[in-house]
């Protein structure tokens, strides 16, 4: 193998002239500057500062055009060009000393932080304003022990309360979901599994009804089950107009977490032997079980809120009627659109206090959904992990015991 002689090359320096040579007379390149490092992520002084000068500096910009300049009012209008301001001068004041790419990628940090801080603060001001107007009748335990069957408008409120549109809203909603769950996931697994030409008509109907105005639920439930067969209004009247809100939600859920089964499991199932009822009914609903769980906390959640429905559908009572297929029953929701709306400070304050408990159940709904949903399809929770763990070392146990019973028999036979 040949090697080639290259002559030297001299690397002129900065001025022309030759470059610096090596001890046998060749030219030494100029090392080129060393790199530096871009920090991406992480908050710095810097990062505080610019940011409070930026909102300091646009806060004063805004003042002075609304106030002294612009004939401009109005506190939303102030608010948003205080915003715009401000993200244009973050981004003038960090292009003084980052580098673009760090600017860019501070700048999507910044409107990221500022957009969820933004949607934390206005649930928190709803909450705090509806705690602060019910906090006086919520206090009390007569609130959730008592109706208002024996409670007038003038009444302390010491007297009265919502325990009949708490247990009218649990049954509505027990019964809405009764119905809802079992079609929602039908229809998912039909759109999922089965398919078809009939999926697409399915799956448009499903969305449409997504974007369905809930007060044309309750006219739907109203003039059909109610005008036309000649129910009364009650509660279950009421689980069925939240039953057609419902649905849509469910079956819109349950088709993505089915379609997030691995494709690998179905194929096993059908290379042992399984039918495709079998394969669903053993193998995919299993799996996308925690979904499915939060698919259906969705569902509830957004049916126990609803008024539309159930002021078209159940009727006003203010005595307690623990039977849904019987007479008026009221719900928290019919509870408050009734009592916030009239003109005396208690019935207005117990408005408040209820539309606080529904907030509660909300929350207890989504908190559920988001435990029992935390893990993707197929992941083991930590007692499946530990039964796993348990029966591989009983496995393993009865594997080195059957190995060691023969060991023993041979050395009597030796003996």
């Amino acid at each position: 193998m040949t090697t080639l002689d290259l002559p030297p090359v001299a690397v002129p320096g900065p001025a022309g002239e030759p470059g610096p040579t090596g001890p046998t007379g060749s030219a030494v390149a100029a090392a080129p500057p060393p790199e530096k490092k871009l920090r991406i992520g992480g908050v710095t002084r810097d990062d505080v500062l610019t940011v409070t000068g930026a909102a300091a500096g646009s806060l004063a910009l805004d003042w002075v055009l609304y106030e002294r300049v612009l004939p401009f009012s109005g506190a939303f209008g102030f608010l948003v060009c205080w915003y715009l301001f401000f993200l244009a001068g973050y981004y003038l004041l960090g292009r003084l000393q980052w580098h673009p790419m760090m600017v860019r990628d501070r700048l999507i940090a910044v409107v990221a932080w500022s957009s969820g801080l933004l949607v934390v603060a206005l649930i928190a001001d709803q909450i705090g304003y509806v705690a602060g107007r019910g906090w006086e009748a919520a206090q009390h335990l007569n609130f959730f022990t008592e109706s208002m069957e024996f409670t007038g408008p003038l009444d302390g409120l010491t007297s009265g309360g919502a325990l009949n549109a708490v247990v009218g809203s649990l049954e509505q909603l027990g019964l809405a979901t009764l119905f809802a769950v079992p079609l929602g996931i039908a229809a998912a697994v039909f759109m999922s599994e089965v398919g078809g030409r009939m999926a697409r008509p399915v799956r448009t109907l499903v969305e449409a009804m997504t974007a369905l105005p809930s007060i044309v639920a309750g006219l739907f439930v109203l003039g059909v089950v109610i005008l036309t067969f000649g129910f009364e209004k009650s509660g279950f009247a009421a689980s069925l107009a939240l039953t057609v809100m419902m649905m849509p939600i469910v079956t819109r859920a349950a088709e993505v977490v089915i379609r997030l089964v691995p494709g690998t499991l179905r194929e096993a199932s059908y290379a042992l032997g399984g039918s495709q009822w079998r394969t669903v009914w053993n193998v995919v609903l299993p799996t996308a079980r925690p979904g499915l769980v939060t698919a259906v906390v969705l569902g509830m959640a957004r049916g126990v809120g609803e008024t539309s429905p159930v002021l078209l559908t159940s009727g006003f009572t203010s005595q307690f009627n623990a039977n849904p297929f019987d007479e008026h029953q009221v719900s928290l929701p019919l509870y408050i659109w009734n009592y916030v709306k009239q003109p005396y400070d208690g019935m207005i304050a117990r408005g408040f206090a209820a539309g606080l408990t529904l907030m509660a159940v909300v929350l207890i709904l989504f908190v559920t959904a988001r435990v029992l949903g935390g893990r993707r399809p197929g992941q083991l929770t930590r007692a499946q992990r530990r039964r796993i763990d348990r029966d591989a070392r009983r496995t393993e146990a009865a594997a080195l015991g059957g190995t060691a019973r023969p060991n023993a028999l041979h050395a009597r036979s030796e003996r």
